[in-house]
């Protein structure tokens, strides 16, 4: 097995500027950076992790606690866009400085994060990711000994966190709604108990007002609990509701994509089609579903992706000491509108 001096003497310098090119040290010229890779490639050098560990008290580890792999959508239950895109953003922007992310997938027993916790500190991790599986407040055990980063979450004791811009995603998607011309607008909510919902309601409603629109309670739907059988049941209520009304809406707002599909055969099932006769849009773009529906569904990305890069970077920061983890730290990551076909202008285009 080759080792660092092997490296060292086949590149023509000295074994510490290959341990330099090992830990991305700034200091090295990129000629010689270059030249030193190609021969660990050449020679497929391994560095020792744990020596490197000893040597800097630097385990190069993190840990990301996670239900991305065991959570309720991997029963084939519904659960929204996968925190799973979330993962591999982090993972993925780590990897490329050289940081290894040890994934905990706590499914859904939240009860046992304490348990997580202290196998991550077992492992040295020099931090910890937090995915929650939607925007909620947490409560985490402290204690962890590592800087902790919340992604998707956010708790009362200002704990770093990443969140989605849930407000103004819902803002700009009903405020594109209306520049299309359309003013009676159905909105298909999510539960009440959702941090996301009051946000996106505040959104939809602040899009309205500015247009000159009075905001209808009559055009707003609040969500079921998921996963029962009594949602279809209050979906197809609402949809009939809405139909039956004076002035129906000429398009239907659903808060996220899943919702979006219930919605299209429930439409197309009262002879009702879409577009023509009701544009639907969802909100996640989630593309399985987004670009698969015919037609294509007009949707507000949850930018997850965007999200979990955001919170890697945040963590570098902590992990290079360039700009350590600050108590109250609190950034909202916008989504972008992707308009398709299933929205056409509306009667007051």
């Amino acid at each position: 097995m080759p080792t660092i001096y092997d490296v060292a003497r086949t590149a023509g310098v000295s074994p510490k500027t290959v341990s330099r090119v090992i830990n991305r040290d700034a200091l090295v010229r990129d000629e010689t950076r270059e030249r030193v890779e190609k021969v660990i490639d050449e020679l497929g050098y391994t560095p020792s992790r744990a020596a490197r560990s000893m040597r800097s008290s630097q385990s190069g580890l993190v840990g990301i606690l996670t239900g991305a792999i065991n959570g309720r959508h991997s029963e084939g239950a519904a659960s929204g866009l996968p925190a799973f895109l979330i993962v591999q953003k982090i993972q993925s922007t780590l990897a490329e400085h050289g940081i290894t992310a040890l994934i905990s997938d706590i499914g859904a027993q939240t009860d046992k994060i304490p348990r997580f916790l202290r196998d991550l500190g077992e492992h040295r991790v020099e931090g910890i990711f937090y995915i929650a599986p939607h925007h909620q407040r947490v409560a985490l055990p402290q204690g962890s000994g590592s800087p902790v980063v919340l992604v998707n979450a956010f708790d009362d004791l200002g704990t770093p966190c990443i969140l989605p811009d849930d407000a103004t995603g819902q803002y700009e998607l009903t405020a594109a709604l209306i520049a299309q011309g359309h003013r009676q607008i159905g909105y298909l909510t999510l539960p009440e108990d959702f941090v996301a919902q009051k946000l996106r309601l505040d959104g939809h409603n602040r899009a309205l007002r500015e247009a000159g629109i009075a905001p209808d309670p009559g055009l707003i739907i609040i969500g079921d609990e998921e996963s029962a059988i009594s949602e279809r049941d209050h979906l197809a209520e609402a949809i009939d509701r809405l139909l039956a009304r004076q002035d129906p809406p000429s398009v239907l707002c659903c808060a996220n994509d899943r919702l979006a599909i219930a919605v299209f055969g429930m439409l197309r099932a009262r002879g009702v089609s879409v577009p023509g006769q009701m544009s639907v849009a969802g909100y996640d773009d989630y593309r399985v579903i987004s670009e698969t529906l015919y037609p294509q569904l007009t949707t507000m990305e949850l930018p997850y992706q965007s999200m979990g890069e955001a919170a890697a970077r945040l963590m570098l920061g902590q992990l290079r000491g360039e700009e350590p983890l600050t108590p109250g730290t609190r950034i909202e990551v916008k989504g972008q509108l992707r308009w398709r076909a299933s929205v056409i202008p509306g009667p007051h285009r």
